[in-house]
This record gives C-alpha cells, sequence and structure tokens, in this order.
C-alpha cells in the first residue's frame, strides 16, 4: 500500500480524500493556489505545497506544477479528485512516464470514455442506445446553427471535455444556439483548456439517472446501484439521491449490467459512472461516462457501505474488489443537497466573500439515520470567485426515504451561514414541494416549479403558527431578561404581561403566553393551544424548539422588535408586540423601495467581459446588454423592458462588486 499520496485539488474533495487517507494510514499532500494560501484542504494535510496564482489555468489544471510538487514531496501516488486534470489523459500519462500511481483508471479508458464525442461513438459500436446528435467537430456559430436545425430544436450545446455543467447550452432556436455556441466554446477553453464542442438532442421531460461502477485490473467489475440526479440548475446537480425512487428492480438490474459491459469494453479500472437520460417509460439512453469520482457520491457510500475513495486506492494498488455484485444490496435512503455559494433571491448569481458564520449541523451515524457533511471551508475563510461556488454538500441517511427528507428538513434548517448569499432556503423549499416529496421530478423541475426565480417560501397557516407560538414563547424569555436589568429604579418592578400579538408574512395572531418550569403554553384568540419547549437563551443564533410535540428548528436573528427568523426556506420578520403597540404599529406608513428600474445593476461580484451596447443605442426587451464572469460561469445581462442606454459606467475588463451600476437608461 502507498505511504503518502498527493491530491491535485482542492475544496471539499481534497479535504475528503484527506479524510479516507488518514483513516487508511496514509500521508497526504495538498497543493494550493495563492487564493488557497489558508484554505481548510491545506491545514488538514501532512504536507502542502504552492503551485501558482490563483487562476486554475496558472494553478491546479498546469500538469508541470502539479509534477514539480509530487517530484518535491515523493508521493507514490495521485488522486485528482473531480474537475480540474482528473479526467486529463496527458497527466495520467505524466505520472506513468514519473513512476507514480494514478488513483483513477488507465490512460485508454480516459482517453475512449472522457472525451464526449469518442464515448459516444464507442457506445454506439457496443450497442448502447445513445441520444441523437452531431459528434464530429465543429468549427464556428454557423456550422453550429446549421446542425442544431439538422439535429432539430432543442438541442444541448456541449463542451467535449466538459463537467459540472461547464461549457453547456441548451438553445431553442438559432440565435440561442450561435450565442451557446460561442459562451460554450470560451467556458470550455477557460474551464478545461480544451474548446472543442459538440451537439445532441434535448430530450425533452427526461431524468438523470447514472449508475456507479467500480472495477479492478484482474478483470472484476460491479455496479453499486443507481443516483438520481435529475433536479439540476443550469445543467449543475442541486439535490441527488440514492435510489432513485422512478426505478423499478428490471431497470436498474438493465442499466447496471449495461454500464458494467461499457466499463469492461475500455478495461476500465476504479471507481467511475455512467450516466443515462431516462424517460417517462423507463427506457434509458446512454448520455455520458465520468472517468472519476463523482461530486455526488456519498449517497451511494451511504446506502451501500463502501468507501469509494478506499476502493479506488486499493485498486490503484493493484488489490482485487473485496465484493461480489451479490454483497452490493440498497440499505435505505440517501439524499445529499449541494449548498452552494449563490443567492437565488438573485437569480442564483454567484456570490463570495467572507464566511461570517459557518456551522454545519452535527454529523452522526447510527441504525436510526445518519447526517453526514463534505465541506472545505470554515468559519472566516473566504469563497473566491475563481472556482466552483459549492461550499459543503449536505447528505442525510434514514431507513425511508421519508424520513431521509424529513432528516434532511431538519438538518437544513440546523446549517448556519452568514456573510454571503447561499442557496439553503431554496433547498429547504425544494425538500418541501410536493413533486419531489413524490419522487415525480425531470430535469426541468427548477425550470418549471421556479419559473421566474427564486422568491423565497410562503409558509401555511399551520407553519406560522407553530412558529408564532414558538417565537411568543421566546420573547418571553428575553422580556423577562430584560426586565431583570440592573440599574432599575427603585419602586419600578417591571411585569411581564401574558397578552401578546404576533405578527410575521402579513398576518398577526393575538397570544396569551402562559408559562411554567418546563416551557410554555400560548393559547390563540381562536382558542388553539400549542405547548412549546426547548433550548433557547436571547443572543442565540439557533433555537432548538418542540411545539405541539414536534420539532421545529429555527435560525434566529435580533430585530426592533421581534425577530428575524429563518426556517423552511422562508425568511421572515417576526414582531412581538404588546396590543397597544400593534395597535399603534399599523398606523405606521409602509417604507417604499428605491426605484433602480433605470439602472443595469452587477448582480453579483464578477469581471465584465464584454459591452453589446453603447451610448444613445435604443435596446429592446431580452437583447444582451453586457456578459460578467463570475466563478468560471459567463452570466449574460439582457434588458428587462425596450428603453435607450444613457451611460455606460464599466468597460470589458473591470471588476464590479454587487449593485454597481453598469449602465443607466434614459
Amino acid at each position: 500500500m502507498f505511504k503518502k499520496i498527493l491530491i491535485a485539488n482542492r475544496g471539499e474533495i481534497a479535504c475528503r480524500v484527506m479524510k479516507t487517507a488518514r483513516k487508511m494510514g496514509i500521508k497526504t499532500v495538498a497543493i494550493y493556489s495563492d487564493a488557497d494560501r489558508h484554505a481548510l484542504h491545506v491545514k488538514m494535510a501532512d504536507e502542502a505545497v504552492h503551485i501558482g496564482p490563483a487562476p486554475a489555468n496558472q494553478s491546479y489544471i498546469v500538469i508541470d506544477k502539479v509534477m514539480d510538487a509530487i517530484r518535491q514531496t515523493g508521493a507514490e501516488a495521485v488522486h485528482p479528485g473531480y474537475g480540474f486534470l482528473s479526467e486529463n489523459p496527458k497527466f495520467a500519462q505524466a505520472l506513468e512516464a514519473e513512476g507514480v500511481a494514478f488513483i483513477g483508471p488507465p490512460v485508454g479508458a480516459i482517453e475512449a470514455m472522457g472525451d464526449k464525442i469518442t464515448s459516444k461513438k464507442l457506445a454506439q459500436e457496443a450497442g448502447v442506445s445513445t441520444v441523437p446528435g452531431y459528434m464530429g467537430l465543429i468549427e464556428d456559430a454557423e456550422e453550429a446553427v446549421k446542425i442544431s436545425n439538422e439535429v432539430g430544436y432543442p438541442v444541448m450545446i456541449k463542451a467535449s471535455a466538459g463537467g459540472g455543467g461547464k461549457g453547456m447550452r441548451i438553445a431553442w432556436n438559432d440565435a440561442e444556439a450561435r450565442e451557446g455556441f460561442q459562451s460554450s466554446k470560451n467556458e470550455a477553453a477557460n474551464s478545461f483548456g480544451d474548446d472543442r464542442i459538440f451537439i445532441e438532442k434535448f430530450v425533452t421531460q427526461p431524468r438523470h439517472i447514472e449508475i456507479q461502477v467500480l472495477a479492478d485490473t484482474h478483470g472484476n467489475a460491479v455496479y453499486l446501484h443507481e443516483r438520481e440526479c435529475s433536479i439540476q440548475r443550469r445543467n449543475q446537480k442541486v439535490v441527488e439521491e440514492a435510489p432513485s425512487p422512478f426505478l423499478d428492480e428490471a431497470t436498474r438490474k438493465a442499466m447496471g449490467e449495461q454500464a458494467v459491459a461499457l466499463a469492461q469494453a475500455v478495461d476500465y479500472a476504479s471507481a467511475g459512472t455512467v450516466e443515462f437520460i431516462v424517460d417517462g417509460e423507463r427506457n434509458f439512453y446512454f448520455l455520458e461516462m465520468n472517468t472519476r469520482l463523482q461530486v455526488e457520491h456519498p449517497v451511494t457510500e451511504l446506502i451501500t457501505g463502501v468507501d469509494l475513495v478506499e476502493q479506488m486506492i486499493r485498486v490503484a494498488a493493484g488489490e482485487k474488489l473485496p465484493m461480489a455484485q451479490s454483497d452490493l444490496k440498497i440499505h435505505g435512503w440517501a439524499i445529499e443537497n449541494r449548498l452552494y455559494a449563490e443567492d437565488p433571491y438573485r437569480g442564483f448569481l454567484p456570490s463570495i466573500g467572507r464566511l461570517t458564520r459557518y456551522r454545519p449541523p452535527e454529523e452522526h451515524a447510527d441504525a436510526g439515520s445518519a447526517v453526514r457533511n463534505d465541506t472545505g471551508v470554515f468559519e472566516g475563510g473566504e469563497i473566491s470567485m475563481y472556482y466552483d461556488p459549492m461550499i459543503a454538500k449536505l447528505c442525510t441517511w434514514a431507513p425511508t426515504r421519508t424520513q431521509a427528507i424529513e432528516e434532511m428538513r431538519v438538518a437544513l434548517d440546523s446549517f448556519e451561514v452568514e456573510g454571503i448569499g447561499h442557496n439553503l432556503p431554496f433547498l429547504s423549499a425544494v425538500m418541501d414541494h410536493p413533486k419531489f416529496t413524490a419522487g415525480e421530478m425531470t430535469t426541468a423541475f427548477i425550470e418549471e416549479e421556479y419559473p421566474d426565480g427564486f422568491a423565497g417560501v410562503t409558509l401555511h397557516t399551520v407553519d406560522l403558527r407553530r412558529i408564532a407560538a414558538a417565537c411568543a414563547a421566546m420573547n418571553r424569555v428575553a422580556e423577562i431578561r430584560r426586565a431583570r436589568v440592573s440599574g432599575r429604579l427603585d419602586n419600578h418592578e417591571r411585569h411581564v404581561g401574558e397578552k401578546w400579538n404576533v405578527a410575521l408574512q402579513d398576518v398577526d395572531f393575538d397570544v396569551v403566553v402562559s408559562a411554567d418550569h418546563d416551557g410554555a403554553t400560548v393559547m390563540f384568540d381562536d382558542g388553539e393551544a400549542l405547548r412549546v419547549s426547548g433550548d433557547w437563551t436571547p443572543g442565540d443564533t439557533l433555537a432548538k424548539m418542540v411545539v405541539d410535540g414536534q420539532p421545529l428548528v429555527l435560525k434566529v436573528g435580533k430585530i426592533s422588535g421581534g425577530f428575524r427568523i429563518r426556517s423552511r426556506g422562508a425568511d421572515l420578520k417576526v414582531h412581538v408586540r404588546t396590543p397597544r403597540q400593534a395597535e399603534l404599529a399599523k398606523l405606521m406608513p409602509v417604507k417604499l423601495a428605491p426605484d433602480t428600474s433605470k439602472l443595469l445593476l452587477c448582480p453579483m461580484p464578477g469581471l465584465i467581459v464584454k459591452v453589446d451596447v453603447e451610448v444613445g443605442q435604443e435596446v429592446q426587451e431580452g437583447q444582451p446588454l453586457c456578459t460578467v464572469e463570475a466563478m468560471k460561469m459567463e452570466n449574460i445581462l439582457r434588458a428587462e423592458k425596450k428603453s435607450v442606454v444613457a451611460k455606460i459606467n464599466a468597460a470589458a475588463g473591470d471588476s464590479l462588486a454587487v449593485d454597481d451600476v453598469i449602465m443607466e437608461f434614459e
């Protein structure tokens, strides 16, 4: 077995690999860029080597720099993680030439399956059902438009060397094909150093279901069942689960056997994933094979008990797989939510900055449930604009899907993140969505259910009552503390009343709070009484309450006259007032929001790639105004209505902060 391995990656996957290496008694080497000097993976490793400036194309994907780090440290093997050099055959060849083991598949398999065009052709030759498309290389945007018309809209424009949603666009017409081709080409060149593009038919109403395979160098190969990855945004997975709520046993077996046959056809050895599109009739079509560890591998580990990273290391060291197909049963259900540094209230645009608070839920595992959080950040750390915006992968496991979802709801409510925009409210909303809970989602789920973006969650009256009761009880605790403050005037004892008005989400409740040693009973004016108990002290940012016998976790912030409460995807201002205060509050004028309708504001911190208009130009609704790049993604900002450009405040190459004014309109 290896004594020292280098992890040619960063962030959560580098930390994940290090955990297994430590468990196996293997020393680890981290590599880091300028931006990652104080990163968690650097702190976790036994050794760390600096490899260059912040941009990945000057550090993490420069093969010579990684090879230098290997020579400096004497690492015997390299785990590439995912992204960066994980599917680059030149890197695997460089390691082979140096006599260093690659913890991944053979070069031939990477070349055959890592390139989407080649893998499609091989799959077709092997008799695997594939999606119609054009497999050749495409020279320019006009050829892309011609091919798109031949294949038939809608089409998917994809980077041949792509992954992680980078270099992908869906086009529904000629204009989108032309625009998407150029954006995909640019993103592919920046992210992978390879700008080759291909086009395939976009299958509407599909599910994205993938099979995890594991093979050794002795001819053994197994599949570790499937992962449902249909909930995606911009072709990037957001929620994954294992197994799929859609597959039956026959389809699962057929997909698994086909995935293994495909792996064996290219002499695959290591962990890999065969991705399929599955339609409503459970017909499945080969999409691609990822010749690396997938981001979402933890859900497979949770339902099978197999440590995939450990098996990758053992296969690379020449060991045989310790399990046969018959040993791999499905135990319970696992769900993964990807926590991204992106603001769901601003169209999910990237958000960067310092994590002023980062408190994940406590990890645990027992026979009844499990919570796992794979992360590469820490409180006080910085989210950089240079890399993928993923902060953490929160996973839950339970014996059934319903229980696993409930575990996830509580875990999301318990996850505290401050300082940046993040998608925790959106993830909570998905966990409560009827289509998700019924297991009836497709890859169009987010597009269909949130066509106008995410504007927060509107809670049902039952949930509002539970929160109102909890806040009334919490407010009483805070009022008692305030009443006992030192320095009071003599003979001016302050009495904390029992009658209160709780206002939240445009409704208010008159309540009577009767407290005792074990908690409080909150009586509503219609006669309903809710019993409240729990663990909260004024100043705590997390309240773990029990309301009417059911757990309720609230993130708590202080506002004038009440609390800022976040729960189940809702962000609420909860005012708890005396009856007289409530009466007066209704007379207060409503503050109007500032008018920004004549301004184009930068929606996230980023770099202006190009400006498409000039002063005095008339623009139409939907017309591109400028392109902003952030976290390796190009974002085209468009006109919301017909107007005339009055002033342009930014030019290509400018770095802007969120809400900086890019241009003004007449």
